[in-house]
């Protein structure tokens, strides 16, 4: 499945790149850029095969994206002591804004090519597509907000708790890609399609997998904090 392939090129760029994501971090805003304006300039005029195949896979399907979003959602899953949130939770915010830019060029075609039916009235679309849109659009919506306020100099003109409420869009947001996901796959993948059925397995697994992952881990957040706070206590009262 190309999404795991891509996941795994995610977590190797995201490990071995981590000083100069870190140090440089505008350059890999700027690649993020070409590479949507290749992919939109794709669309318009033909590119060697080669170029218009590795943008069909990662960006139109927008697996590169996604598969960098995920990574980002995971590290906010580790152990507080992990060396994996240690090494990778320094970059998170230099990855969300690459996924995010990517993720332009792939909800840009995508909706544009929803004008013509739109146009031509909404009377003759389906049910499913019409929902395919109305998600998309709200994706679209939180993902500028997401993505805008993810970046530092934004960041430091709000007021940190006002920051936090508006960052916690992210957790609707990675539930509806799921959502769209389930959309965009479950039609072919019940009448049969043996690679949807196994996109659909994969994606359930991410996405399932981090909402548990994310549940127990505020839950040990919870927990942790009650205790600290009763070891203050009985410190106040030994005192």
């Amino acid at each position: 499945m190309t999404f795991l392939g891509a996941l795994l090129l995610a977590v190797v760029f995201s490990v071995a790149l981590k000083k100069p994501i870190k140090k440089y971090p505008v350059l890999f805003y700027a690649i993020a850029i070409a590479i949507d304006v290749l992919f939109i300039c794709n669309s318009y005029m033909a590119l060697p095969r080669i170029v218009s195949s590795a943008l069909f896979l990662l960006v139109h399907k927008c697996t590169l994206s996604l598969a960098l979003f995920v990574v980002v959602m995971y590290i906010g899953v580790f152990a507080r002591e992990s060396k994996a949130r240690a090494y990778l939770l320094p970059i998170r915010a230099e990855l969300s804004i690459i996924a995010w830019i990517l993720s332009l060029g792939h909800m840009t075609v995508y909706l544009m090519s929803y004008v013509p039916q739109v146009m031509g009235g909404i009377d003759h679309m389906s049910g499913l597509v019409l929902g395919s849109l109305g998600v998309a659009l709200v994706l679209f919506a939180l993902l500028l907000v997401l993505g805008v306020t993810s970046f530092a100099v934004v960041k430091r003109s709000m007021k940190l708790r006002t920051w936090k409420r508006v960052q916690r869009l992210a957790y609707p947001f990675f539930g509806l890609v799921y959502v769209h996901l389930l959309l965009m796959l479950l039609p072919p993948a019940l009448k049969g399609g043996e690679a949807a059925q196994v996109s659909v397995a994969v994606y359930s697994v991410v996405f399932i997998g981090y909402a548990v992952l994310r549940l127990c881990r505020a839950a040990k957040d919870e927990a942790d904090c009650s205790s600290a706070q009763i070891e203050a206590l009985d410190g106040a009262d030994l005192a």
